[in-house]
C-alpha cells in the first residue's frame, strides 16, 4: 500500500489560532469603535459647520436673509423651524426676516436629517436658530430669541481628553461675523460646557 501524508491542523496548532484571533479581536474591536464615533461626531460638525457656510454665501450672493435653524420635519416640503437641532436642520431664505418658514415663498436652501444614533448636540441657551443678513454678518438675537452662539457635538463618551490636548468632542463658536469656526481642544470644549451647565451624557 502507498503511504498517503494526511494535510490538517493539529488540536495545538487550532487552539494557538484561536487564541490569536481572539486576541486580535480584543484589541481591534474597541479601536475600531472608538473609529466609527470619531467619525459620526465628525461628519455631524462638518455637516453644520457646511449649513453655517452655504448660509452666509448665499445670504451675500442673494442680498437677502437667510437662516439656518433646527427642524423636524427637515425633508417634508413644508419644512419649517421646531424641534432641537438633533432632529435635522434647515437653510432658507428667511424673506421675511421672522425665523419662520414659508413653504410658499421662502425657498429651502440646504435640508440635513436627524443627527446619527449615540450623537449629541448641546446648544447654548437652547437657540434653536442663526440668523444671517444680506452682508453675511449674524442677525444676533431677534425678537428675544437666542442665536445660536456654541453647539459641541458629542456622544457618549462626553467630553473625554483624546490624543494631542484634543476631545472627543467638537465645539462649534458661530460668530457676530457670521462664521463658524470648528475646535476639538479639550479646554476650549470644557469651558463651553461649563458656561452651557450642560452634559453630554
Amino acid at each position: 500500500m502507498r503511504y498517503r501524508p494526511e494535510n490538517g491542523f493539529t488540536i495545538y496548532e487550532l487552539m494557538i489560532t484561536i487564541l490569536i484571533i481572539g486576541l486580535v479581536l480584543a484589541l481591534g474591536l474597541p479601536s475600531l469603535r472608538s473609529v466609527t464615533q470619531d467619525n459620526r461626531v465628525t461628519v455631524t460638525t462638518s455637516d453644520l459647520q457646511n449649513a453655517f457656510k452655504i448660509a452666509r454665501s448665499e445670504a451675500v450672493r442673494a442680498r437677502a436673509n437667510v437662516t439656518v435653524c433646527a427642524s423636524d420635519n427637515s425633508l417634508s416640503d413644508d419644512a419649517d423651524c421646531r424641534g432641537e437641532w438633533r432632529d435635522g436642520f434647515i437653510v432658507f431664505v428667511d424673506n421675511d426676516g421672522n425665523l419662520a418658514r414659508d413653504a410658499a415663498n421662502e425657498t429651502l436652501i440646504r435640508v440635513h436629517p436627524a443627527s446619527e444614533d449615540g450623537v449629541r448636540l448641546v446648544v447654548a441657551n437652547d437657540a434653536k436658530y442663526f440668523g444671517f443678513t444680506p452682508t453675511g454678518a449674524s442677525r444676533g438675537d431677534v425678537d428675544g430669541l437666542a442665536a445660536v452662539s456654541h453647539i459641541v457635538v458629542c456622544d457618549e463618551r462626553g467630553i473625554a481628553q483624546a490624543s494631542q490636548g484634543n476631545s472627543t468632542a467638537t465645539l462649534i463658536i458661530a460668530t457676530p461675523l457670521g462664521l463658524a469656526t470648528v475646535t476639538r481642544d479639550h479646554n476650549m470644549v470644557g469651558n463651553a460646557m461649563q458656561q452651557m451647565d450642560k452634559s453630554c451624557r
